[in-house]
């Protein structure tokens, strides 16, 4: 006879969600997107499809950019292809104004191996030349000096399943809460490792 196997049933994907410690003056939340089973970073379509519904879900009604400081000819490219609404901020950034659904998914899917960023909330709404300037030559360490002025920042590496998100105002906690009904349609657990 077999042991009696106690252990629940988990989804095959988790979102770790955990606050992150990168100096005292830094307040940050990684978002983790793996298989339950591997560990391994979730890659592919069902990825896109699941960051194409958290990036939003986090945003809530807020505005929100994606910014891009490389393969700047390639963002340009797929936005024209695709009429997806996009602007020249600095020598080196392409701004995006996300799409929705499908067009969002598409685009998350086509970068998921870069690294891009993501601005949420009211000075979004505006160009931020501050940022747009230091993005062109700092990359993603430009949000360190700018996070404050927003709801978050985000560092987002779908490929490696992670999302670095800057914030003086999101907790693991309210992450949580702002991702779950948005991960309904998905078989996506959503843990908080200590």
């Amino acid at each position: 006879m077999l042991p009696e196997n106690n252990l629940p049933d988990l989804p095959p994907y988790s979102l770790d969600v955990q606050a992150m410690d990168l100096g005292s003056d830094t307040k940050a939340v990684g978002l983790e997107l793996i298989e339950t089973e591997s560990r391994e970073p979730l890659r592919g379509e069902e990825a896109a499809s699941i960051w194409a519904v958290v990036f939003p879900a986090l945003a809530r009604d807020e505005t929100w950019v994606l910014d891009f400081f490389s393969h700047l000819d390639r963002a340009r490219e797929y936005c024209r292809k695709h009429e997806v609404e996009f602007r020249e901020a600095a020598k080196r950034c392409v701004v995006i104004r996300p799409p929705a659904g499908e067009k969002l998914r598409g685009l998350i899917a086509r970068f998921a191996p870069e690294t891009f960023g993501l601005r949420c909330g009211a000075a979004a709404k505006e160009a931020d030349a501050t940022v747009e300037s230091e993005l062109s030559h700092r990359g993603l360490d430009a949000y360190q000096d700018a996070y404050t002025r927003y709801t978050f920042c985000a560092i987002c590496e779908p490929d490696d399943g992670w999302v670095t998100l800057l914030s003086k105002t999101l907790w693991p906690s309210e992450i949580i809460r702002r991702a779950r009904p948005a991960l309904q349609p998905f078989d996506v657990h959503i843990a908080r490792p200590q």
